[in-house]
């Protein structure tokens, strides 16, 4: 990983976001879902739901660098409260 001058983090990061998108992938193929209407009026399934989170927590990251700063375990923790906000009511 040296010629790419990556850290151990950010491949964590490509690691589990490739797996997440892995897992869903064989979700959708072994239980197909039908869309459900949640709190926005929009027929979303699981990879949709999926897409919205990664986005919000993307912006939720730049939005605690900016205000707050680099202490960013405690935006982990809004992340995974936002998702499991968003899997259960959008």
């Amino acid at each position: 990983m040296e010629w790419m001058a990556w850290t151990w983090p950010t491949a964590a990061f490509f690691i589990i976001i490739a797996s997440t998108l892995t897992v869903f992938t064989i979700l959708g193929i072994k239980f197909p879902e039908a869309p459900r209407m949640g709190v926005l009026r929009i027929e979303t399934t699981r990879g949709d739901r999926l897409f919205i989170t990664l986005l919000g927590s993307a912006f939720i990251n730049l939005a605690w660098l900016g205000v707050i700063g680099a202490n960013q375990p405690f935006a982990l923790i809004v992340c995974l409260l936002y998702a499991t906000a968003v899997f259960r009511w959008v």
